[in-house]
């Protein structure tokens, strides 16, 4: 993101959003503890409204701003925007008003009597597998919305990645925007339960985990051999509360594949689902990394098209103790 500019009731906005409500979002689990919340992908770090509190090494917190620069690695703008809930204008609840404002009912958007745009998207824009795409479509995990704007004049077509719980309701769904042209809408919509979101159900023990739906098809478009055997699960964030849910509805799937974006921000989030996995009793997980900064990064690259590289993380600080170690 380039450089934006935010008024001060902006900043004041985004800096008092309410954390739980926040990470909930992004499909987070959540803890109890005392008057506290605890992540459940990170022990150490408590919130508590628009409040955070690092008690590891970090020793560190603050309010909402700082937590998303600090947890997810993003810019001062981009933490911004993320708060306030991008471009489009959604907002989370604020922490002093978080009983005001009653969620809605769960619902999916109206479907387009055909899906038209949204496989020219996928198959030309996004360069995956037409055969891997009809089959998600097939199952109704991915439609075309038709929607209205506020004042009725506009239609707009969107992706709809759908989550479904094991009897077969709907319960989730990721918004995708489909034209090309400028930055198009990403996120969850509201109410969705971050438990259900979009995944696939095979009958292996193994389980490969992504950030985004479009991560997660790239990934199969690549590795298509056999691929309807396995289950598959976007997080649609990097919250690891989906990969559970799947992990407790289906109790075969044992080996886990942590396909997360090749990122600072993702690889910091695979060692702490890492970490999660083996307290929870699961030991065989592997971590699989894109050559380019994620999967359909690396389908781009494949068809001779410019592609954002990988970022790698940083080695550790030399301490005096880690130098005796390494000698």
């Amino acid at each position: 993101m380039g450089y934006v500019y935010f008024t001060e009731e902006q900043k004041e906005r985004a800096n008092t959003v309410d954390l739980k409500d926040f990470l909930e979002r992004q499909g987070e689990r959540l803890l109890r503890s005392g008057p506290e919340w605890r992540m459940s992908s990170d022990h150490s770090i408590t919130i508590r409204g628009n409040r955070w509190y690092d008690h590891g090494s970090a020793g560190k917190g603050g309010a909402a701003i700082d937590f998303v620069i600090y947890y997810y690695g993003k810019t001062f703008p981009d933490a911004v925007s993320m708060l306030l809930g991008g471009e489009q204008g959604q907002t989370y609840r604020q922490s002093r008003k978080q009983e005001e404002v009653p969620r809605k009912p769960f619902a999916l958007p109206a479907a387009n009597r055909d899906m038209r745009r949204v496989f020219a998207y996928l198959l030309r824009s996004r360069l995956l597998d037409y055969e891997v795409v009809s089959a998600f479509a097939k199952e109704n995990l991915i439609y075309e919305s038709l929607e209205l704007s506020k004042d009725k004049t506009r239609q707009f077509h969107n992706a709809i990645f759908v989550g479904y719980d094991p009897e077969g309701k709907a319960r989730h769904a990721h918004k995708k925007g489909i034209y090309t042209m400028g930055k198009s809408y990403r996120g969850n919509l509201e109410s969705s339960d971050p438990r259900y979101s979009f995944h696939w159900n095979g009958k292996s023990s193994e389980v490969f985990v992504f950030e985004a739906p479009i991560d997660m098809l790239s990934y199969i478009s690549l590795h298509k051999n056999g691929w309807k055997e396995h289950s598959y699960v976007a997080l649609c964030g990097v919250g690891s509360q989906a990969l559970f849910q799947l992990l407790q509805d289906h109790p075969e799937l044992k080996k886990i594949h942590l396909c997360l974006d090749h990122d600072l921000a993702g690889l910091k989030a695979a060692e702490r689902i890492q970490e999660s996995l083996a307290e929870a009793g699961y030991p065989d997980v592997r971590m699989e990394l894109s050559t380019w900064k994620d999967w359909n990064e690396d389908i781009k690259a494949m068809h001779g098209m410019e592609a954002v590289p990988a970022e790698e993380k940083p080695p550790p600080e030399m301490t005096e103790e880690r130098a005796l170690q390494m000698a």
